[in-house]
């Protein structure tokens, strides 16, 4: 049980913190590229993944670790309905940058913590 609970969190904190990772280089990419004729935006979908998976655990009321390991962030074009490029907006992209780098943080933090109570039940249940 406990292995299963361990797992189910760090896989989750690893897949938020590759998203995030994923998620700077799309923002960076867009802000390198603002300025360039036919350029397509770029954003990351891994959210509406995390939130069905959510939801089957809501369902069923149980942990199904085979459902994280089909989650993988990915990196997708924003276009418009018909097709056309969705233009690069450089101060949506930069407050999109800081957010997500707080995001990341606080994902290091929680992985941090993560760890440090592990090492805690580990290290208390040997004396």
């Amino acid at each position: 049980m406990i292995d299963a609970i361990d797992h189910a969190t760090r896989a989750s904190l690893l897949l938020a913190l590759d998203a995030a990772s994923l998620r700077q280089q799309a923002i960076a990419a867009n802000i390198a590229n603002a300025g360039s004729v036919g350029y397509v935006r770029q954003r990351v979908s891994f959210e509406d993944q995390l939130q069905q998976a959510q939801r089957s655990l809501a369902d069923d009321g149980s942990v199904a670790l085979s459902s994280l390991s089909g989650l993988a962030p990915r990196m997708v074009s924003v276009t418009h309905a018909g097709g056309m490029p969705e233009p690069v907006q450089l101060d949506a992209e930069m407050a999109d940058l800081a957010r997500n780098t707080v995001h990341y943080q606080a994902l290091l933090k929680a992985l941090s913590r993560h760890y440090a109570i592990l090492s805690t039940a580990v290290s208390d249940g040997k004396r």
